[in-house]
């Protein structure tokens, strides 16, 4: 039984960028096309191996810089063969230009009330279908900041997927209310939740499935266990601006690598690892009790080396 994979891209005007008060135009390539490896060169790359990818994409900071710039993000996915769906920061619903960041709406989706929620939502899914993107039917909260008021407003809006639930950041700001290894699929609240894949990295910790977390070797072995152990479904996190740099100056030489070996991997592995859009609304077996890869320590050893590499050169590089 082949165990698909949902390939996911939160991709957002960055806030740190906003802070720092560059002009719109060094915004959007900072934020989306930074270094040249964001969005463009991803799509190259999925497009290369076949695969299919859900691009997340915030459209609030249209409250701020207007609806051209996530217009011609939404236009490159879409002309790139992917789809988008449904990404949300709270912040900017306060935010002015050029005050360093000094105004903002609360960070946490968590920390609106349902009603309140339930108008965000609707708003940033209007914002985006007028961006140009197909109507969404799956959402991503911002940080993983989603909690069962917002399963409840999502299923009132019509939407059929969620997959805010990242176990690795529970109780706060994920706060579901669902186990914290629940990594499978599952009927929950009107919709189906799709969790962001976990591996445990040390006995009791867990580490989500994104590409800035987990080394190749780590990538590798939790697809093998995914297979092995017939997953439901395995589902990785990356953003369009993670293989750049911080300051969105540079690649991130480690990403880069991490995102091309991915990309390989399961272009190798296509037959028992498809990857899938939301919008193919593919039969998902829900009401496995899947578990996460388990620890290993060298794996954790040979990552921890390779981050601090990442750290001290790629992330410092001009």
């Amino acid at each position: 039984m082949a165990t698909p994979v949902f390939l996911t891209v939160d991709t957002e005007i960055v806030w740190r960028h906003h802070v720092d008060g560059l002009d719109l135009d060094t915004l959007y390539e900072r934020s989306f096309e930074p270094a040249g490896v964001g969005v463009s060169y991803q799509l190259e790359m999925l497009a290369r191996h076949g695969l299919k990818a859900s691009f997340f994409v915030d459209p609030m900071p249209a409250l701020l810089y207007g609806l051209d710039p996530i217009k011609r993000i939404v236009d490159t996915i879409q002309e790139g063969g992917q789809r988008v769906q449904l990404h949300l920061h709270p912040c900017w619903t306060k935010a002015r230009r050029g005050d360093g960041g000094a105004s903002y709406g609360l960070f946490e989706l968590v920390d609106y009330s349902f009603d309140d929620q339930q108008g965000l939502i609707a708003g940033a899914r209007d914002m985006l279908v007028a961006a140009g993107a197909k109507m969404p039917i799956a959402f991503r909260a911002g940080s993983y900041g989603a909690n069962d008021d917002t399963i409840a407003a999502l299923s009132t809006l019509g939407f059929e997927y969620d997959s805010s639930h990242n176990g690795s950041a529970h109780p706060r700001p994920s706060a579901i209310s669902l186990p914290v290894e629940q990594i499978a699929p599952i009927a929950f609240g009107g919709l189906i939740e799709v969790p962001v894949t976990l591996i445990e990295e040390r006995p009791g910790s867990m580490r989500n499935f994104q590409i800035c977390a987990l080394s190749v070797g780590e990538m590798r072995a939790a697809l093998d266990h995914a297979v092995a152990e017939q997953h439901a479904v395995v589902t990785i996190v990356n953003h369009g601006f993670e293989l750049a740099n911080r300051a969105g100056t540079s690649p991130n030489g480690v990403h880069v690598r991490r995102f091309d070996a991915l990309c390989a991997l399961l272009d190798e592995r296509r037959d028992s690892l498809p990857t899938q859009h939301f919008a193919d609304r593919p039969v998902l077996a829900l009401g496995h009790q899947d578990a996460p890869l388990g620890p290993s320590a060298a794996r954790l050893r040979w990552r921890q080396a390779e981050q601090l590499w990442s750290n001290l050169v790629s992330e410092r590089a001009a």
